[in-house]
């Protein structure tokens, strides 16, 4: 499918969801909304593999009885079932029964069957604990079929869960649904519901074009950037993953060039979110193998993976992305001061968790790896702890790049933020500063950066090359002297200097007027004097 029609889909999609997002709560129908497009995916990818491994065996009619083809054969060969099952669990790692299958449940809405919501129910309970080997408990938590949300009672909840399903399954039905379609779709639908709901956005989803630049930095080769897309990394991770937009992009770019990923890894707080980037990566094809989601508080390292002792057994990362909350309240106890994370550098101040969390992802970068997290501008040049922190990363040769962006770009603040590339073992003994801030398209309620203005900034970033007003390479021995402040303003200047005035230019430009008034004058006179009119003095 083109990319014109995957954004048709997303916009049909959206038109549905506009339709009837009214019935409830606007982050519920989200969750609704999003669960039966992943229901969807799964079923199509589940009922194409089961036809190709059943080949002649797999029906090609079938009666009222059923609603599926997958639903006839299993009937009919109800002691083949294990064995089945068993390969579709090594081919495709799950496993859904047909009364499951979202062709199933949109005849059901279609019919307006009563059992629709029993139905939903107990597919939502199978595919979390039995479909894959690996447990996806908790995948549905957020969507409460129980809720009086949905209605005061069964026969309400089950007629509005017919409505809606009924919508999405019109509305899917014009369309291909492969892999890359429906899960673009389901970005799509995601970047939309982010866009209403304002501040909130900020937990889930980072807009598009700031991915961009940041999974475009992390994919290229740490020590050589100029060489180009490294082809293969063994492991990404993203330690405030939300929906988990930044490592799809990573893959995708890795994808786009020939290369490969060995896993990929994220860390998420929010329960809701959590849901909807291990749906988003089932959705991208990404097998269960493939990826790890761990629900859980970064600051806190509640992920036992990560709180390994044992150096050689420790997990490091080839690339790290990051859009940690801004400016985060925490509150460190004393332990803390001792933690691996941060001992080295020292605790960020309580008022901002900002440096905590760069030093967490930080500490789980491999020596050649590249880190770009987004922060706010703050972390350049704030005191204190702060200040002491930024001091040991910049003694210690690991800011490699410090990006600012315009203001305005994300849907959850309005203020300019920065991105800072930190590397353990970096070859330039600089600091590359871009200041991207005032190259932008203004959005009636976005910024929005171009497909050029990005590419100009990972170009920058790649070749490390410098531009008046732009971009510029600073040694250490100015930084020091400017006490290790990062504030972009301090190296590069965006003032536009009066231009020098030649004076001797400058008299001959208006004897030459003088002259052309002079001119003027007669031709106008002989004119008014042919009239018969007064001339001029």
């Amino acid at each position: 499918m083109t990319e014109e029609k995957q954004k048709q889909l997303g916009k049909t999609l959206w038109a549905i969801a506009d339709q009837l997002r009214g019935a409830m709560d606007a982050d519920d129908f989200r969750d609704y909304m999003l669960s039966f497009l992943f229901l969807r995916y799964l079923s199509d990818n589940y009922e194409a593999a089961a036809k190709k491994e059943l080949g002649s065996d797999y029906p090609t009619q079938i009666d009222s009885s059923v609603s599926t083809p997958l639903q006839l054969w299993y009937e009919s060969n109800l002691d083949d079932v294990p064995a089945f099952e068993k390969q579709m669990r090594r081919k495709v790692h799950y496993v859904i029964r047909p009364e499951h299958l979202w062709s199933a449940v949109a005849n059901m809405a279609r019919t307006q069957d009563a059992v629709l919501l029993n139905t939903l129910q107990k597919g939502f309970k199978y595919i979390e604990t039995e479909s894959f080997e690996s447990t996806f408990q908790g995948l549905f938590s957020e969507i409460d079929l129980t809720s009086n949300k949905l209605g005061k009672g069964y026969t309400e909840r089950n007629a509005k869960l017919c409505t809606i399903i009924q919508k999405i399954a019109e509305g899917l039905a014009s369309f291909s649904t492969d892999v890359d379609t429906l899960g673009d779709a389901y970005e799509y639908l995601i970047g939309q519901f982010a866009a209403g709901s304002g501040k909130k956005a900020g937990e889930f989803y980072t807009p598009q074009q700031v991915s961009d630049v940041l999974s475009a930095i992390v994919t290229l080769d740490s020590q050589e950037p100029k060489t180009g897309i490294r082809p293969r990394l063994d492991s990404v991770m993203d330690f405030a993953c939300g929906s988990g937009s930044l490592l799809m992009n990573v893959r995708r770019r890795m994808q786009k060039a020939g290369g490969t990923i060995g896993k990929i890894y994220g860390q998420e707080k929010n329960v809701t979110t959590y849901n909807l980037a291990r749906m988003n990566m089932l959705l991208h094809g990404v097998k269960d193998t493939e990826f790890e989601i761990f629900h859980g508080d970064t600051l806190a390292n509640e992920w036992d993976k990560l709180r390994e002792l044992n150096p050689a057994k420790q997990p490091k990362f080839d690339a790290i992305v990051a859009n940690p909350p801004f400016s985060l309240r925490w509150e460190p106890g004393e332990a803390m001061a001792d933690d691996v994370r941060f001992k080295n550098h020292g605790l960020a101040p309580k008022s901002a968790a900002d440096f905590a969390f760069l030093l967490h992802g930080f500490h789980f970068l491999k020596d050649e790896g590249v880190m770009a997290i987004i922060l706010p501008h703050g972390v350049l040049f704030r005191g204190g702890a702060e200040e002491r922190i930024r001091t040991k990363l910049l003694k210690d040769g690991h800011i490699d790049t410090v990006i600012g962006l315009p203001s305005n770009l994300f849907y959850s603040t309005g203020i300019p933020v920065c991105i800072l590339v930190l590397k353990k073992c970096k070859k330039p003994d600089d600091v590359l500063f871009i200041n991207a801030a005032e190259h932008f398209v203004k959005g009636k309620r976005q910024n929005q950066l171009t497909d050029e203005h990005i590419a100009k900034i990972i170009k920058t970033y790649q070749f490390r090359e410098e531009e008046a007003r732009y971009a510029r390479r600073v040694d250490m021995a100015e930084i020091e002297k400017n006490d290790f402040n990062l504030n972009i303003s301090r190296y590069i200047s965006t003032a536009v200097g009066e231009a020098e005035i030649d004076l001797d230019d400058t008299h001959q430009a208006l004897l030459d007027l003088e002259k052309a008034i002079a001119a003027a004058k007669d031709t106008h006179n002989r004119f008014l004097k042919e009239l018969g009119l007064k001339l001029l003095p």
